[in-house]
């Protein structure tokens, strides 16, 4: 009961970081979504369950609060999507991604082989994520569009980027997933390192490797 108490506290914790991340970009008028930092943090500590649950809190609490339609709502997919990929990663990539696996103190040139190991996974795991959410928040952009037109002219950058880049004979759907890749490669690029490094925070926080091991499993 204690764990699971632990693992709400760190979820509902993921939510308001993914939250504030997301916020403080828009803030600062960096164009990246910024949004599932700590669901890929979740993810690594506690396993497929409580990440997609941290994502799909984080899209909806964010959409109830900046409301702009029932179709926002859709893109809680992208974040659930985001824990699942994160989570195959952990199955195939156990050594390098498990923080229960971590040790305590190793030769010089094992850690740096591990350092390595790790810095080549999270950047397939950020090149997973940007193919992942490109195609899906294209394919979720495409819908929307065909069921409400006025949201085509968008102002954002993949908006811009759809409307500059393409002619308008282009698939709608090409133009759309296309356009979030140069967005996704560095905002993916981001998220899984800096992820990485607040699940090492909250491994600190919950004291107990060997409950992570067990989490990820049961994932």
């Amino acid at each position: 009961m204690r764990k699971t108490i632990k693992m709400i506290i760190l979820c509902l914790a993921g939510v308001m970081l993914n939250f504030g991340i997301y916020r403080l970009f828009h803030k600062l008028g960096i164009p990246l979504y910024m949004d599932t930092v700590a669901t890929i943090a979740v993810t690594l500590t506690g396993g497929l369950f409580w990440g997609s649950l941290c994502g799909a809190l984080t899209n909806i609490i964010s959409q109830i609060i900046e409301f702009w339609g029932w179709e926002g709502y859709l893109f809680t997919l992208c974040n659930i999507a985001t824990a699942a990929v994160t989570w195959l990663f952990i199955k195939y990539f156990p050594r390098e991604l498990n923080l229960a696996s971590l040790p305590e103190k190793t030769q010089k040139n094992t850690l740096r082989n591990k350092i390595m190991d790790l810095v080549v996974v999270l950047f397939l795991l950020s090149f997973a994520l940007c193919i992942v959410m490109s195609v899906l928040g294209g394919m979720i952009s495409t819908f929307i569009i065909h069921v409400n037109k006025p949201l085509s002219e968008r102002t954002d950058l993949t908006g811009i980027l759809s409307a500059t880049m393409f002619q308008d004979d282009f698939p709608l759907i090409l133009k759309e997933i296309l356009s979030r890749i140069p967005i996704n490669s560095i905002d993916r690029l981001i998220s899984a390192f800096f992820g990485y490094g607040l699940a090492l925070l909250f491994r600190g926080l919950l004291k107990d490797r060997g409950l992570i091991w067990r989490l990820n499993i049961r994932g």
